[in-house]
């Protein structure tokens, strides 16, 4: 099978199926490839007229999700879409949530665009569409999940596994914690939750005391919190890159801080902390990444309202850990102690974000 669009006066783009591949060539490539997916002829060419540049953009996805080689003008290049300096591909998950998904998600959604380093795509899951929906992760160079609700269906479980599991990536805000608990590979991925029931049976309490990691085993629930304030955050890795360039402490905006959190927290670091004052009165992870097969995961336990995510402190760290869970990198510029200061929990609109370079 093999099918061909004109694109302006001379780009023609070729689909040409070979046994379970799909490849998609332009005229350019395909004497380069001709020796592995045999001499393309015009028996196999259908010219269709102009494409419009968002149909050429549904094609590249549609092609990314079969796990096409994507071959362009320039020669080669593969689905690694950054090189050409193309904004990463965010996939932003609600549609159920305890908190107040519909003001938050915009807000995460502006906050990343803002910044002209990223696109970011909704998928609204409601209790009606979490039945049947799937959706194709592999187009998207990270997830963030702002989802709070029914399980999803099995098959969209192990393509979410699969992808994480390939190298994809995964960004979790605050609430999104709370979900899954009968989802072990999820919980892998977070490494640590609250809520829904979670135990000691779930892994053990994870805080930092005197300086380093505590696992404490103790038998409690997992999940609660303190009254709305605004807490201290100190950062304890001053090298990974995401709070590389950070104040050492700043100060988040009014909202509640989640405290006995628990889970697998495998291969989990621990990048920053804040007193649970109220609460479990002890250090609590608040930003964390933890690793599960390629996959690189950013987890956020700020995020509790709109209203808090418009804090400085909160949209710096979203930034730079989507990128990094995205990339491997953070090419955001640091951030001074005036912009983040520690003595005062700042907040802006997310469009007059000061990070992008």
């Amino acid at each position: 099978m093999c099918f061909a669009w004109l694109l302006e006066a001379r780009l023609v783009v070729v689909i040409v199926e070979r046994g379970s591949k799909l490849v998609l060539l332009n005229p350019d490539a395909v004497h380069v490839f001709s020796f592995v997916h045999g001499p393309l002829n015009s028996d196999c060419i259908k010219t269709v007229g102009r494409f419009s540049y968002s149909m050429l953009n549904t094609l590249k996805l549609l092609c990314a999700a079969a796990g096409l080689l994507l071959l362009m003008n320039s020669g080669v290049a593969t689905a690694d879409h950054h090189a050409g300096g193309d904004k990463l591909k965010v996939l932003l998950i609600d549609g159920q949530n305890n908190h107040d998904w519909r003001r938050c998600s915009p807000v995460m959604k502006s906050t990343l665009e803002a910044s002209g380093k990223f696109s970011v795509h909704t998928e609204t899951v409601t209790e009606a569409d979490v039945i049947d929906w799937i959706v194709d992760f592999s187009a998207y160079d990270v997830v963030l999940s702002n989802y709070n609700g029914k399980a999803w269906q099995e098959k969209t479980q192990k393509a979410f596994v699969k992808y994480i599991e390939e190298g994809g990536n995964l960004v979790v805000v605050h609430a999104a914690d709370n979900s899954f608990r009968e989802w072990k590979e999820y919980n892998l991925m977070i490494g640590l939750g609250g809520w829904g029931g979670r135990n000691e049976k779930d892994g053990p309490y994870v805080y930092w005391k005197d300086g380093k990691v505590v696992r404490d085993d103790s038998k409690g629930r997992g999940g609660s919190h303190g009254r709305a304030w605004e807490y201290k955050v100190v950062v304890r890795d001053t090298e990974h890159p995401i709070t590389k360039g950070l104040p050492k402490e700043f100060l988040q905006a009014k909202e509640e801080l989640y405290d006995r959190l628990r889970g697998p927290g495998q291969n989990m670091k621990i990048l920053a902390t804040a007193f649970a004052k109220g609460g479990s009165e002890r250090h609590e992870p608040v930003l964390m990444t933890i690793t599960y097969g390629k996959g690189r995961i950013f987890h956020t336990v700020m995020g509790h309202d709109s209203k808090s995510m418009l804090g400085v402190a909160f949209q710096e760290t979203l930034l730079r850990g989507t990128e990094w869970a995205a990339t491997g990198k953070v090419t955001f510029p640091p951030v001074t102690a005036e912009e983040l200061p520690v003595d005062k929990a700042l907040s802006r609109d997310p469009k007059a974000s000061t990070s992008a370079p």
